[in-house]
């Protein structure tokens, strides 16, 4: 690619990405919704959060681990045990990166 084929394609991926965010912050009311939908969007960024953490705890090469020995398992299952005792989510990070750390430094996992 060009160098003009690059800033071109940077600033279109720009204005999009302002276009689709800005939707939802320039009207000065509520956008007309019903109310299912409103209810269902509470749920948005718990569902976002689990597309994109599941397949990194389950999949590695694009294919599902295979063996009980993956630091990653045990990291997110402490971090879950953690988060259902206490309800902290930066506790969760913290235990859930140390047992995997741990296990990946300590065990060679």
């Amino acid at each position: 690619m060009s160098s003009l084929e690059i800033l071109v394609t940077t600033i279109g991926m720009a204005l999009i990405v302002v276009g689709c965010r800005a939707f939802f912050v320039l009207p000065k009311s509520d956008l007309p919704m019903p109310l299912w939908l409103r209810q269902g969007l509470v749920y948005a960024p718990v569902a976002a959060l689990a597309a994109v953490v599941t397949p990194e705890l389950l999949v590695t090469q694009g294919h599902l681990i295979d063996t009980w020995r993956d630091a990653r398992i045990f990291g997110g299952l402490a971090g879950l045990a953690y988060y259902a005792w206490r309800r902290g989510l930066f506790g969760t990070i913290v235990i859930g990166t140390g047992v995997m750390l741990a296990l990946r430094f300590g065990l060679g996992w």
